[in-house]
């Protein structure tokens, strides 16, 4: 059988199942991978999760290898105390809350004690307020402490190819660390705090926290299912084969 299937009638037929034997093969095998690097994520994130509540302070900061390990710290809950630039503060484009389409304040925090400064998302407003160009109503002035989970700088989507333009903006489309960093006159942390929701604050900017979905979702399956056709393929061909030929031979012999 099969050198039947390598032989001028079945031989195109042959290569063009081999051809989606590998690629239902190679699409299982994504999907493995996708599921490695899932795994990867989520042991990444409870282990921040679980670790215990950094205080970004004078003493923290004295620690000079710091910046680099915080890029590593992603979703690490972070309490820091500061008074606000709301002269440099910029806007997250394309953010909702509800239905309610608007964007979030991402403002430079002075940290109390320290020539060393950080951003802070401090939440949703209104696309109306945003428009007008006057955000000083959300002005949160003097010693404020500020609660929530580190998160790393973003350059580009995680799909399509939207970016920012070149150049001083004042609404961002990525909370771009580096690049805001350009237009500042003094240093950032290469991390920015996405300040979380507090029962005594009920006033906008409405805060939020990262919506994580810590499972292995649906690639296992996938990856089976793709597996299952590349193996239905691969090994029905030849029956197919033989169960072609026997009728092309049954039929012959009841015509002869």
């Amino acid at each position: 059988m099969i050198l039947r299937m390598f032989t001028l009638r079945w031989i195109l037929t042959t290569l063009l199942v081999i051809a989606g034997v590998g690629v239902l093969a190679r699409l299982g095998l994504w999907q493995l991978d996708r599921l490695e690097k899932r795994q990867a994520f989520n042991a990444r994130v409870s282990a921040q999760q679980a670790a215990p509540l950094l205080v970004l302070d004078a003493a923290t900061l004295g620690n000079a290898t710091l910046p680099d390990q915080l890029l590593a710290m992603e979703y690490r809950a972070v309490t820091v105390q500061g008074e606000y630039d709301h002269t440099n503060q910029v806007a997250l484009r394309n953010q909702s809350w509800g239905n309610e389409w608007g964007v979030h304040l991402l403002t430079p925090l002075h940290i109390a004690g320290s020539d060393q400064s950080i951003v802070v998302d401090r939440g949703w407003i209104p696309a109306e307020d945003f428009k007008s160009g006057d955000w000083s109503a959300y002005d949160e002035a003097g010693l404020v402490t500020v609660q929530g989970v580190l998160r790393a700088s973003q350059s580009e989507p995680d799909f399509g190819q939207r970016s920012d333009p070149q150049g001083t903006l004042q609404a961002w489309n990525f909370a771009n660390v580096e690049r805001i960093q350009e237009q500042l006159p003094y240093p950032l942390l290469p991390v920015y705090v996405q300040q979380a929701p507090d029962p005594a604050w009920t006033a906008l900017p409405h805060r939020s926290q990262p919506d994580l979905e810590l499972t292995e979702g649906p690639h296992m399956s996938y990856a089976l299912q793709w597996f299952s056709f590349a193996a239905i393929l691969g090994i029905g061909y030849p029956f197919f084969i033989r169960k072609t030929l026997s009728g092309a031979k049954h039929a012959h012999q009841t015509h002869s």
